[in-house]
Formats: C-alpha cells, structure tokens, sequence
C-alpha cells in the first residue's frame, strides 16, 4: 500500500513538473522576444504603456503614435533634477550612441513631470544637450499625469522647508521603459543598468522585431 501511494506521489509530481514545462515553453514560444526579457511585470507587459498627448519641443501637440516610430528609451524626470535625471538620461543616450555604432537605430524621450517649470523651450534645450535623437516632452499636469499613470510611474513635488515654491523638488521613479513600434512596452531598466548592458538588451529586442 505504501509503495502504492509513493510511486502514485512521484507520479502526481512529475505531471505537476511536466505541467510547468509545458507552460513555460508554451509561454516562451508565444513571446517573440522571451529570450531578450530580465525583468517581471504583473499583468504582464501590456500592464505598462498605452496612447498619451504630451507637447514637444516646438510647442506642438504630439501623440505616442507621432513620437514613438522607432524604438524608444522613454525617462520620466524633470531638468531641474539636481543629479538623478541627468545621469539617468545621459547613461540612456550613452546606449544609444552604442546602439548606433552596432547599427541600431534608438530613439529616446525624456518626458517632463515638471510641466510648471518645464516649458517646450526649456525641454527642448535640455534635451538638446542630451542627444540629437532624444525628443523632450512636456504638456499640461493633465497630460503629465495621464502618461505617467500609463507607465505606473510615480512623481510627487516636494517644497523645501522655507516653502519657497520657486526651488522645489519632485520626487519620482526612475525606471527607463523599452518600447518598440507596433509591440508597445517590451522592458524597463533600473538605474544601475550600465550604458554597455542596455546596449545589449535593447540590440536582443530590436534583433527579434
């Protein structure tokens, strides 16, 4: 009898592996590009992105569908960021630049979550400075807050201690989002993602479009 309900317990063991191998590869095979993703998204990736009407740089009215016709590294920062954005963002345009020598065409975009302070001219300086393939966006708190909650980001203005509103800060996340025309959202990198990793995972995505 004991043996009966062992050998049945390894049976019901192996099924239960078998079953998570076959999903797992069921899965894989259904994601063009499993073999390109590190990170998790609950929900999966389509959780993540969606339309959003933001402001360029010249002052015009563009949509996710205008800008993001080419893969893109989207940041949510703001140019008065004291020392996160900049090397966030010089780090995106840095991969960029290898990306390029590899003969990979990325785009990127830094969308203000400043917008009082960011104005299209401000932006577009600064993302001037950036990379000539780098677009700045900015919009009203309306459209800043509307693209934000597409991306689950997470902003939040902080006025210092004498309450000079002039000088605030905004506290936010600082996760750079891969997307990809016509697939939409396929990854986002932290912070202490190197130029040469990204370079590297993005090239696996655009290698599998």
């Amino acid at each position: 009898m004991m043996r009966t309900l062992a050998a049945v317990a390894v049976f019901v063991v192996i099924l239960a592996l078998g079953g998570m191998w076959f999903v797992s590869q069921t899965n894989s095979d259904d994601d063009q590009f499993a073999q390109c993703r590190q990170s998790q998204v609950a929900g999966g990736a389509g959780a993540i992105g969606g339309p959003f009407t933001l402001v360029d740089g010249d002052g015009n009215t563009v949509t996710d569908a205008d800008v993001l016709t080419e893969p893109t590294l989207i940041y949510f920062g703001y140019t008065y960021c004291p020392d996160i954005c900049p090397l966030d963002a010089t780090r995106n345009a840095e991969a960029m630049d290898l990306l390029e020598e590899a003969g990979k065409i990325v785009n990127g975009a830094f969308i203000s979550i400043d917008p009082v302070r960011d104005t299209p001219d401000v932006i577009k300086e600064y993302t001037g400075y950036l990379h000539p393939r780098m677009i700045g966006l900015t919009g009203s708190a309306e459209q800043v807050k509307a693209a934000s909650q597409a991306y689950r980001t997470y902003y939040k203005k902080q006025l210092p201690e004498d309450g000079d509103e002039e000088f605030y800060l905004v506290d936010h996340s600082t996760f750079s989002y891969l997307t990809l025309p016509g697939y939409g959202f396929v990854e986002y990198f932290r912070r202490d993602t190197t130029p040469e990793d990204m370079a590297k995972r993005v090239g696996c995505f655009v290698d599998n479009m």
